[in-house]
């Protein structure tokens, strides 16, 4: 009879099987599984009694009847909004009365999503009034025009030329509900918002306007090209027998997305510092 394998020969076989892969024990003695596979496999019991096949009930399938489309409610008609708009809007004798009666109009869809009616901010009555295009996240939390990171912005390029809202600038927007996610205003609503900046330039009385980013240029010059061109020209503002110099100026989000046009900014500002002092 062999002799029983010594500790350190144990030691040392275990670790030939570590080496190897061997590393888990599944049962305390070996198993000869080729062994088990040799014997042959038993053939399959004959069933004691007959199989007889599942018989369903016969199904009729009916095709289904087609859905009817689910019919879409009508909005309220853009034009008849802007008819409505241009309405109230004529009414309004002040500053006042004209905010009180955006307030309280209906027929701008924005309305319904935003937080607040960002009318106005600065100094009403200054000599130049700024228009920018739409409330962004900032603006409808704290209900006024230009406070986030882009007015920021704004205030500092103007401060260059000794401008500041606090002094002598009136500043207000062509729309003024914040579009949803910061969109792009549609042409319906800013075709329903327009008599409400047309009325409002008419009360502020200002001498000249700045009109801020690609919406403004386009609503209030009615042209149809880009902020990029128009930029740094003189332009005239008419409408309802009023004539105003208007000079388009890049958007300060524009500006802070692309860094590069810094110099044209202040181009522009010195343009229109030169048109202040003369």
């Amino acid at each position: 009879m062999a002799d029983s394998p010594s500790r350190a020969e144990i030691v040392d076989m275990l670790r030939q099987h570590v080496e190897a892969g061997c590393t888990d024990m599944l049962a305390e003695a070996p198993v000869n599984h080729f062994a088990n596979h040799s014997t042959p496999p038993q053939a399959p019991l004959e069933p004691t009694h007959e199989i007889k096949p599942e018989i369903k009930p016969e199904v009729n399938f009916k095709p289904a009847a087609p859905q009817l489309a689910t019919p879409q409610i009508p909005t309220a008609n853009a034009a008849d909004s802007a008819a409505a708009s241009a309405e109230v809007a004529a009414a309004a004798d002040s500053l006042e009365a004209l905010q009180n009666a955006i307030q309280g109009f209906d027929g701008c869809g924005l309305k319904k999503t935003a937080k607040n009616t960002v009318f106005c901010d600065g100094v009403a009555g200054a000599k130049i009034m700024l228009i920018g295009e739409a409330p962004g996240q900032d603006e409808d939390r704290e209900g006024k025009p230009f406070v986030g990171r882009s007015g920021q912005l704004l205030d500092t390029m103007l401060a260059t030329i000794d401008l500041s809202r606090a002094e002598n600038l009136y500043i207000s927007n062509i729309v003024p509900w914040r579009p949803p996610g910061n969109r792009t205003p549609s042409a319906e609503e800013i075709a329903i918002c327009r008599p409400f900046i047309e009325r409002h330039i008419a009360l502020a009385k200002p001498d000249m306007l700045l009109l801020v980013g690609n919406i403004s240029n386009k609503t209030l010059l009615q042209t149809e090209t880009g902020i990029t061109k128009l930029r740094g020209q003189w332009q005239t503002y008419e409408a309802d027998n009023i004539s105003l110099p208007a000079l388009p100026l890049l958007h300060p989000a524009y500006v802070l997305r692309r860094p590069e046009t810094k110099a044209d900014v202040w181009a522009d500002l010195c343009a229109l510092k030169t048109r202040l002092a003369g």
